[in-house]
């Protein structure tokens, strides 16, 4: 019975999706009519405005590519993780979890609109916004009466479960939909490969590009709800974490990008503070529209400085140390005080830089990224192993090493100013003492 059911569901996730769209990473991607209305609602498209990586395209000219794209891989991605479950499903009847032909549709529906909560910048942006994207995002799905319609007329299933999968703080007991949870946000999600794999073919790099038809090949999910990988497919796991760990290291954290997102930061975070931009008001805005708010709102020196940004003319790094947890909280966590440390650096250079604004002192501290792997590892003997356990070289000194190695604070300032000159108010205010 349990098999027939999930080869009634392979022959839906392939006969009823009939349309496609071509994509630069996956080529045809198949639609249904139901998904397809939904990739042309107006919510979806909003994201074909929003660059998937920010500033990255003053780097690499061609990252240029959208939350749209990105969603409709992750889309993609998450189609064929289900084809497989399915038809392991079939092989194996009793080990494998139990899926309904809602929850299927739940969890697709979750994954084309995963991002719609997202606004420019908005990762830069989480300490200076009270509420999430996923959160966002699910608020955004919950109060628009097309999207209701469509998921709940066309595609058959329930709203409340698509924004449970999205958003993690709602509350569910469902363990179907708990699952699809942890799929669409753990270490293997549909998520991180494609937007490793699509970052990577935009930028013009190698590192980030993953194999994951292998990867979806080998995945397996038992029947209380773990994901897991056989032994013999733990490279897949390896390999994204070294990549993850070279993308970081070489696009997102690159210390040109840097510069452009803790500028905007700066910008945005002191626009908010003077009440010329709201927290509200930049929920809805593509990179086009948060230009010209702060065209038309923010105070000209601020504006300007956004400007300098948009027109990729940015300030340079100065002065750089490794993160200290136990030293730097207070300069990552309080945003005051961290402005005050740009003020006290600032009040040391102005006698020989009298032209440099206080706007033109930005320090720079990425937000904690972890290269820990939570998923499990099936042995030889069929148990499951955690995969820190199981493999010799992610071991947490391994992976707490990784991230100390690319987490720097730094300090950017206009090129005019000397590098020699920078360096001793930054360490005299940010470095270790005693």
């Amino acid at each position: 019975m349990e098999s027939r059911r999930a080869q009634n569901q392979i022959a839906n996730l392939v006969g009823q999706f009939t349309d496609t769209v071509r994509d630069p990473l996956w080529k045809d991607i198949p639609l249904s009519k139901g998904f397809k209305a939904l990739l042309g609602s107006e919510v979806v498209q909003k994201l074909s405005r929003i660059k998937q990586l920010g500033p990255v395209y003053l780097l690499y000219p061609g990252a240029v590519h959208t939350r749209l794209d990105h969603s409709l891989g992750v889309f993609h991605l998450s189609r064929l993780i289900l084809l497989r479950l399915l038809s392991n499903k079939i092989n194996s009847p009793e080990a494998t979890l139990n899926f309904s032909d809602e929850g299927i549709n739940a969890f697709l529906a979750a994954a084309l609109l995963h991002d719609v909560g997202h606004f420019p910048y908005a990762h830069a942006l989480k300490d200076n916004i009270s509420v999430t994207h996923e959160s966002l995002g699910a608020r955004l799905i919950g109060e628009e009466p097309s999207l209701r319609k469509i998921i709940e007329s066309q595609l058959n299933t329930s709203l409340e479960w698509v924004t449970q999968i999205i958003d993690d703080s709602l509350p569910c007991d469902e363990g179907e939909i708990l699952f699809y949870r942890r799929l669409l946000s753990g270490t293997l999600d549909p998520d991180k490969l494609d937007y490793l794999s699509r970052d990577a073919l935009f930028c013009g790099v190698p590192y980030g590009v993953q194999d994951a038809a292998y990867i979806i090949r080998h995945l397996k999910a038992n029947r209380d709800t773990t994901l897991y990988l056989p032994l013999d497919a733990i490279g897949g796991v390896e390999h994204l974490l070294f990549a993850k760990y070279s993308m970081y290291k070489n696009v997102y954290w690159h210390p040109k990008v840097r510069s452009a997102t803790a500028t905007i930061k700066k910008v945005l975070f002191l626009a908010l503070e003077g009440g010329s931009v709201t927290q509200e008001g930049l929920f809805n805005l593509d990179d086009e529209s948060l230009y010209h708010l702060l065209e038309q709102k923010a105070p000209s020196p601020l504006f300007n400085l956004a400007q300098r940004v948009h027109n990729n003319q940015l300030l340079e790094e100065r002065a750089s140390l490794p993160y200290n947890a136990s030293y730097h909280n207070d300069l990552f966590s309080d945003k005051l005080h961290r402005r005050g440390v740009e003020n006290s650096i600032w009040s040391a250079l102005k006698g020989k830089y009298p032209n440099l604004s206080p706007l033109e002192v930005v320090i720079d501290i990425p937000e904690e990224v972890s290269f820990e792997a939570d998923l499990m590892i099936e042995l030889e003997d069929k148990g499951l192993k955690p995969f820190s356990q199981v493999d010799p070289l992610f071991t947490p000194t391994t992976v707490a090493l990784f991230t100390q190695s690319i987490r720097q604070i730094r300090l950017f300032l206009p090129s005019y100013v000397n590098e020699g000159d920078a360096k001793g108010p930054f360490l005299e205010e940010i470095a270790p003492h005693g």
